[in-house]
C-alpha cells in the first residue's frame, strides 16, 4: 500500500503560533496550516478536496511535537519531512525542492531562489509559487524576502507581520 492508498488523517492542534491543523497520508503531509485563531478557522483553512477524505486522529506524533517545537521558538529542520505540494509544474516542484534547502534562520531573495532553481529573472514566479505553498514552515517560503530587504508579503493569516515574526523567531529574537 502506498502513501497514496492510505487514508488521509487531520489533525488539529494548538500552538505559540496560533491554531494548526494538517492532513497527512502515510508518511506524506499534504497541506498544514497555522496562525489561525481558532480550530475551526484552522480547519476551514484547508483545501475542501483534502478534507473530504480525510477522518480527524493521530498522525506523525514526532511531526507534531517538531511543529509545537517550532513554535515556541526551538531550532527544528523539516527538510526531511516528506511531503505531496499537490499539482505544480516542474518549475515550481524545483522552486519548492530550493526553497527547502534554505537553512533556519536565514534568507535569501526571490531573485536568489529563482537563480538556484535553475530559473534566473524568474523572481515574479518565484513569489507567485510561495504565494501558494500549501505546507508552511515545511517549505519555509517566510525565508524567501524581497531584494529591498523587507521581509515582504505573506499568505499566512497577518500577512507580513506574521512573516517578520517567524524571521524573528528563527533569528532568536522572540517571537511570542
Amino acid at each position: 500500500m502506498t502513501s497514496h492508498d492510505k487514508p488521509d488523517t487531520l489533525v488539529v492542534l494548538p500552538g505559540s503560533l496560533g491554531w494548526m491543523a494538517l492532513i497527512g497520508s502515510g508518511e506524506v503531509l499534504k497541506q498544514f496550516t497555522f496562525a489561525r485563531n481558532s480550530p475551526d478557522a484552522a480547519v476551514r483553512a484547508l483545501d475542501a478536496r483534502l478534507l473530504e477524505n480525510a477522518t480527524s486522529g493521530t498522525w506523525n506524533v514526532p511531526l507534531l511535537r517538531r511543529l509545537t517545537a517550532y513554535a515556541a521558538g526551538v531550532t527544528v529542520d523539516f527538510r526531511d519531512v516528506r511531503i505531496d505540494p499537490g499539482r505544480m509544474t516542474d518549475f515550481q516542484l524545483e522552486v519548492v525542492r530550493c526553497c527547502r534547502e534554505i537553512p533556519y534562520g536565514k534568507t535569501i531573495t526571490y531573485g536568489q531562489l529563482a537563480t538556484a532553481a535553475g530559473f534566473p529573472g524568474t523572481a515574479r514566479a518565484v513569489g507567485n509559487c510561495m504565494a501558494a505553498n500549501r505546507i508552511p514552515l515545511i517549505v519555509p517560503c517566510h525565508r524567501v524576502v524581497p531584494a529591498d530587504g523587507r521581509s515582504g508579503a505573506y499568505s499566512a493569516p497577518g500577512g507580513s507581520r506574521t512573516k517578520q515574526r517567524l524571521l524573528e523567531l528563527e533569528a532568536g529574537r522572540g517571537c511570542c
